[in-house]
């Protein structure tokens, strides 16, 4: 073995279609401790093809931890064991030589499989389109800029907007609850005037939602926080029940 490269066996989990049964099939990989996790499937994948057999399913990414895409589940911990790190990130320096891997897709009922590590994460984008729009009128950027909004409530929102929706949150809870994500969502315009006119139809909207898809209850954990890679903190679960419960005196409207 070259002192450059590390041995690793590798556990990856195979799944032809969502109705079909699964289970992990294991490979024999020699890589740079410097390829990312993706690039060292991508290498995988090569070799597959030249031997004239089926690549793993993995879905195309940014590679930049922000699109959420590559969210994988290895050894147990979604997008794997370093802490505020995605996926894509993640690179084979982090393992040791000889060791196994265990490399599976983010499993709750609401994420389907469509193939071995892509899972179908279109509830999210549900929940999103179920919070609509913001009716905000901004003006000219003279007028955005005197609006008042003080700097805790900016950084607050921002580190809400963190939030990339890989579903980690959900794959590390266990009753698959996506709270974190729709708490982040909900704080990034609930902090800010842009988002006051739809505010308590919004929370009340993206929570009928999460529900009607199937997505658990929390039951503070802070799985989701600790696996986080964007490190979305759990007060936006907090602000996300106190959104909701002041929803059901104020809104207009009574979605639930």
């Amino acid at each position: 073995m070259s002192s450059e490269h590390i041995n690793l066996a590798l556990n990856i989990w195979r799944q032809k279609s969502a109705d079909a049964k699964g289970s992990f099939e294991e490979f024999k990989v020699t890589v740079s401790p410097d390829a990312s996790v993706l690039e060292m499937l991508d290498e995988l994948n090569n070799r597959l093809e030249k031997e004239g057999k089926d690549p793993v399913a993995f879905e195309s990414d940014c590679r930049e931890g922000i699109c959420g895409t590559c969210g994988l589940v290895i050894n147990g911990h979604p997008h794997g064991p370093l802490p505020k790190t995605a996926t894509c990130q993640l690179h084979m320096r982090n393992f040791k030589n000889g060791e196994t891997i265990y490399i599976e897709p983010m499993r709750a009922k609401p994420f389907p499989i469509i193939k071995d590590l892509i899972v179908d994460r279109s509830a999210f984008d549900k929940i999103q389109q179920a919070g609509a729009f913001i009716s905000f009128n901004t003006g000219s950027a003279p007028d955005a800029n005197a609006i008042p909004i003080s700097k805790e409530a900016a950084d607050n929102s921002l580190d809400a907007a963190e939030c990339i929706g890989c579903g980690a949150c959900v794959a590390a809870c266990k009753n698959s609850s996506a709270m974190l994500f729709v708490g982040a969502k909900v704080s990034q315009y609930a902090l800010l005037p842009q988002g006051q006119p739809e505010r308590y139809e919004r929370v009340q909207e993206m929570v009928v939602k999460m529900d009607e898809l199937g997505f658990g209850n929390c039951t503070n954990t802070y799985a989701c926080e600790a696996e986080c890679p964007k490190g979305i903190s759990v007060s936006n679960i907090a602000r996300l029940n106190r959104e909701f419960i002041s929803a059901r005196f104020k809104s207009n409207k009574d979605v639930a």
